[in-house]
């Protein structure tokens, strides 16, 4: 059992790679994290800041802020990032981790934690949930030991391999809720392990089952798990406490040991301590939730945070009582076969689980899927595992619930499709992902005219520095002078469409520019970080770190993000501030865009998808309008 009073110094090493093969072959060559050049990234943080300074006197204050930290703070902290990284693999990793992620003590539900919803199951196989589940399972356990032995083809770009070392927290691993206000990681994977072992964890009204996989070193066909499952929920007809619930809690609340709900209360009896472990050494999660999400929203919402309002089902935590969201990797699927996943996000960002999905995914679809034979034997069934909660345990369960199910009530979730594609902007000549940014842009500028509100903070889209050993994500600052002044171009009719072309074509090149920036680590936002990490505590702060300007620059109330498998339909996380949106968005089918836009209730959020859809609608027709032949063939 791993406690959670102290955090082990190497905890982020204790995770083994996979056996020598093709998976990790290449992290040896990957170069490390460069420390962009001071002057560099103040020179595009001046830039950076002119369209977020509410005026021309702001903006003179923080230039001249940015101009007196170049001399007098800036240099002694750039040799010390530079030294830093001189004695480090990655100079960025243990802040990023604990800034970014393990420091974060509110609920990971909502705003942390991301889901990808799947499209059906196959046609020509029965449609029953229990079938899909168990198509799901075996095929992930398939994975996992290609994993294991290295077998796993490594993520790549047209520039070259990508960094693979957060694959090693994909399985048989678990957040854990630490007391001293960082959480952490374990792994529970062994060095030299062939993939020919392993349980998985089943969550069904609330209840805990562990189901074993692999058998006498042979894996479980798909109609052994599916009659696995079966017994699982014929067996499972009444509610059971909704300790999964647990997790959904601020962090600290989670983890003290004095605190209402106590991590360490949990573990006073013995039952609870195998449970705990049990869980926390799961490959993944399973969740057999009694809903039949039908519409996207009912599907998002569901993967989401777990609500659900339907007539018969009208608790708000009916998926909560069935996830662990500490577990890296949760799939969960609904009595009417839907499907889906929940990641958390601390140790690995999206895109592994993409590439997991899609390959299990694959395997599914395919024809020449490896469904297995049943043996002679009859497996063992799955055992369930029950809690021992006293009096004050069942409340502080109770009192979770009401808490989370407060914070899930006071959000919605919304959609956009474009009836058109990245087939389109391809023939415009401009690359979907600029286009979706200059979409966005052009949407949220027109909401905040409606109210007449100004601009309090920026948008962040994701980049990935995965190029880099260790590498994890940079800060495309999307908002610039040039996007800007095509935004304004598009409701000034003193203007043509040529000119807004042109202004357009400016913004694009301009987004393309700090995208590869990023990517190539050389973005504004993690050198920052680094910088004001390193400033001595007991000398006074730099003004420049404390410059309203600055701060609203990383507000993000915009928090955009882009993935894609032709497997998905919902895809989505929670707003990063209070006043913002989550935007999560597709570009990769040919035939539409999607946005799924999140936020608190008392935001404007389907004013915000009306505009977004206005705003797609019009930069369609300026392309249009400036380049009928391309209409013609679209």
């Amino acid at each position: 059992m791993t406690s959670n009073l102290h955090r082990p110094e190497n905890w982020k090493e204790a995770a083994p790679a996979s056996l020598p093969g093709p998976t990790f072959a290449a992290q040896s060559s990957l170069p490390k994290l460069p420390v962009p050049e001071l002057s560099d990234t103040l020179a595009k943080l001046k830039e950076s800041l002119k369209p977020i300074a509410q005026d021309e006197k702001e903006y003179e204050r923080v230039v001249k802020r940015i101009d007196e930290f170049a001399v007098k703070h800036g240099p002694a902290l750039q040799e010390r990032l530079v030294q830093r990284a001189k004695e480090r693999d990655h100079w960025l990793e243990e802040w990023w981790d604990d800034l970014g992620y393990l420091g974060y003590r509110d609920s990971v539900v909502i705003n942390v934690s991301y889901y990808y919803g799947f499209d059906d199951h196959p046609a020509r196989y029965p449609q029953r949930s229990t079938h899909r589940a168990a198509s799901l399972v075996r095929a992930t356990m398939l994975f996992r030991q290609q994993f294991k032995l290295g077998q796993v083809k490594p993520e790549a770009t047209r520039e070259g391999p990508i960094c693979m070392d957060t694959w090693r927290w994909m399985f048989d691993c678990c957040r854990i809720p630490g007391q001293e206000k960082l959480d952490w990681s374990v792994s529970y994977a062994k060095p030299g392990d062939d993939g020919t072992s392993g349980h998985i964890v089943v969550f069904r009204k609330g209840r805990v089952y562990k189901l074993d996989p692999w058998q006498n070193g042979r894996l479980l066909s798909v109609a052994e798990i599916e009659e696995q499952l079966q017994y699982i929920k014929d067996s499972t007809t009444k509610e059971y406490p909704q300790v999964g619930v647990l997790t959904s809690a601020n962090r600290d609340t989670w983890a003290k040991v004095t605190s209402c709900i106590n991590y360490a209360a949990l573990q006073k009896y013995s039952s609870n301590v195998n449970i705990i472990e049990t869980i926390q050494s799961a490959a993944f999660v399973l969740s057999l939730d009694d809903i039949e999400p039908n519409d996207f929203i009912e599907h998002s919402t569901a993967l989401w945070h777990g609500g659900y309002s339907k007539k018969g089902h009208e608790h708000p935590l009916l998926g909560l009582r069935n996830r662990w969201v500490d577990k890296p990797v949760q799939f969960i699927v609904y009595d009417n076969g839907k499907a889906g996943i929940m990641g958390e996000h601390s140790v690995m960002d999206g895109t592994p689980t993409v590439a997991l999905c899609d390959a299990v995914l694959d395997m599914i679809a395919s024809p020449n899927f490896d469904a297995g034979a049943p043996a002679g034997t009859p497996p063992a069934p799955p055992q369930p595992l029950d809690w021992t909660l006293d009096a004050g345990l069942v409340r502080e369960v109770q009192a979770a619930g009401a808490a989370i199910g407060a914070l899930i009530d006071d959000h919605v979730v919304g959609l956009v499709r474009t009836p058109y594609g990245k087939a389109a902007t391809k023939q415009f000549g401009v690359g979907p992902d600029s286009w979706a940014q200059m979409v966005v842009q052009l949407a949220y500028a027109r909401l905040l005219a409606r109210s007449g509100a100004q601009r309090t903070g920026a948008t962040y889209e994701a980049a990935t520095t995965r190029r880099f050993y260790k590498g994890r994500t940079e800060a495309i600052r999307v908002v610039t002078s040039e996007s800007d002044a095509w935004v304004k171009s598009m409701d000034d009719g003193n203007l043509d469409d040529p000119r807004r072309r042109e202004l357009f074509q400016a913004a694009v090149k301009k987004h393309v520019k700090l995208a590869k920036e990023a990517g190539n680590g050389l973005g504004i936002d993690r050198h920052l970080l680094g910088l004001k990490l390193l400033h001595p505590k007991t000398e006074p702060v730099p003004e420049l770190f404390n410059d309203d300007v600055l701060k609203r620059s990383s507000n993000w109330v915009l928090s955009t993000s882009a993935i894609f498998s032709k497997h998905f339909g919902p895809y989505g996380w929670g707003e990063v501030v209070p006043d913002g949106f989550g935007v999560a968005y597709m570009t990769g089918f040919d035939d539409y865009l999607q946005y799924t836009v999140t936020s608190r209730k008392d935001m404007p959020n389907a004013a915000f998808c009306k505009e977004l859809e206005r705003a797609a609608s019009d930069l369609f027709q300026l392309h249009a309008r400036t380049a009928p032949a391309l209409k013609a063939n679209l």
